[in-house]
């Protein structure tokens, strides 16, 4: 995958003086095997860092304004291992400029009721200091989660690194740079947005490049750099000639291998996580670019078709929170009426992203009815089935809103043998009727991510953390 800097998170624990020295030791050695069981654990993302003790209001805002100084540090785990006065909270919280997480538990799981005494009752007060605590997250408005519940759990580390993914993709969200290669689509709607919002909001930097900007990349690329990559294609997929010869095949197959290694280097060079293309714009290229776009995404890289730079920034962004497992550019193609079996049919002209794959993808060469260019290469194959969510950003004018639709995917049953594209199938949730007529009603774009690997939960969470206006589906 596309990497990213690497991130830690800061394990925070709540107490205060007034138990005295020995309590503290207690609670600071408790808070050490906490923080090496969960990092052992196999479960969480990121590794946590123990911190100093937050026991006084200099002491938590101390550590709050290291947290948004260290690039490393991607949010805070705070817990309250006995009552700690909310109101030393209030500065170090108020400053704290990334996710936080209150998890709700403590060291012991169960009371031991032949020993317990008012010192143990003192010492092991997570309950009174949750709720103190609460208090002041909420009355700052805070938007942190909450996880409850016995921290050896695995349930309970799964959702704290589900939680961790959020946030290293909010971190993510502000190093988010699209290259546009050629504007949008001409008469189109909802690929438009405005460019400036997305960057206070959201973090994303949105350019524009003439795809002439990019046609030198390509001219630059050497025979032996395509040639090295093209073996590289032998290996990972089927080579299906069709009624090409094989020298009319090989031939169209490097030019998306000259594309590939070009909009890399590009990219790269200018920090570029995500990009757009338009079959409407592509003076001085071949192809619409099909293979590279689609080997781009399966490395990590956002991308959306039709210049719509909003979905290939929000394609970066859940590939971030997924960490690239089956999360890709989507679009709505065609429905499934027949009774009992109403689905859609998702696919693109030729941009569909392997990470979605279940079988081998077929490295084909066929026509494209648009865009008047030569007939591109493509990777063709059938999605994966699996528990997913699907969703979309459109610029509302006012403001940007998130549709969220829960969707179960499908491995197609029925072959497709004169379809030159990949395929995703799934069914629609709460059904396909009141789905459908949902999306539709809010404004849901054609033109969407899906993720087999994340939950709405996250995508939620996500929305919170930039005061975005989210509609779940259900």
């Amino acid at each position: 995958m596309l990497k990213t800097a690497q991130k830690e998170f800061w394990f925070i624990v709540g107490s205060q003086h007034l138990y005295g020295k020995e309590a503290l030791a207690e609670v600071k050695a408790h808070a050490q095997t906490m923080t090496d069981a969960l990092n052992e654990s196999g479960i969480l993302s990121y590794p946590i860092v123990l911190q100093d003790l937050a026991v006084n209001a200099d002491t938590i805002t101390k550590m709050m304004k290291e947290v948004n100084y260290r690039d490393e540090v991607a949010g805070v785990i705070t817990w309250m291992h006995t009552f700690s006065p909310a109101k030393m909270w209030i500065r170090g919280t108020k400053l704290l400029q990334k996710p936080l997480l209150h998890l709700a538990t403590q060291f012991n799981e169960s009371i031991p009721w032949e020993t317990i005494d008012m010192d143990f009752m003192n010492l092991n007060q997570s309950a009174h200091g949750d709720r103190e605590y609460g208090f002041i997250n909420a009355r700052l408005n805070k938007q942190n989660k909450i996880v409850v519940g016995y921290w050896e759990r695995p349930e309970v580390q799964q959702q704290i690194a589900q939680w961790m993914d959020v946030a290293a993709a909010y971190n993510e969200s502000f190093n988010i740079k699209v290259a546009r290669f050629g504007d949008n689509m001409r008469n189109v709607g909802v690929t438009e947005g405005d460019k400036i919002e997305a960057q206070i909001q959201f973090g994303w930097t949105v350019d524009y490049f003439g795809i002439g900007d990019l046609v030198q990349y390509v001219n630059a690329v050497t025979e032996e750099e395509i040639n090295d990559l093209f073996t590289e294609y032998a290996d990972a997929y089927e080579f299906v000639y069709g009624d090409y010869s094989a020298e009319d095949w090989e031939s169209s197959v490097k030019v998306q291998a000259s594309y590939e290694i070009a909009i890399k280097r590009f990219l790269d060079e200018g920090g570029y996580s995500a990009f757009t293309t338009n079959f409407e714009d592509l003076y001085g290229m071949k192809q619409l670019p099909g293979l590279a776009v689609q080997r781009l995404m399966a490395q990590g890289y956002g991308f959306a078709g039709e210049g719509d730079w909003k979905t290939a920034a929000l394609d970066r962004l859940l590939k971030v929170m997924s960490h690239n497992q089956s999360t890709g550019f989507m679009e709505d193609y065609t429905y499934e009426l027949a009774p009992g079996r109403e689905s859609v049919l998702q696919s693109h002209m030729l941009e569909v992203d392997p990470t979605l794959a279940v079988n081998k993808p077929k490295l084909i060469v066929s026509p494209l009815g648009i865009g008047n260019r030569e007939d591109p290469a493509r990777l063709v194959f059938d999605g994966k089935q699996g528990e997913g969510v699907v969703v979309s950003m459109a610029d509302f004018g006012t403001h940007y809103k998130l549709l969220i639709n829960e969707v179960s995917a499908f491995e197609p049953e029925v072959p497709a043998p004169h379809l030159p594209v990949a395929r995703v199938l799934w069914n629609i949730k709460p059904n396909f009727q009141d789905g459908v007529k949902a999306w539709i009603e809010n404004g849901g774009g054609h033109h969407t991510v899906l993720s087999l690997n994340l939950t709405t939960d996250q995508i939620v969470s996500y929305a919170k953390l930039v005061d975005l206006e989210y509609v779940i589906i259900k």
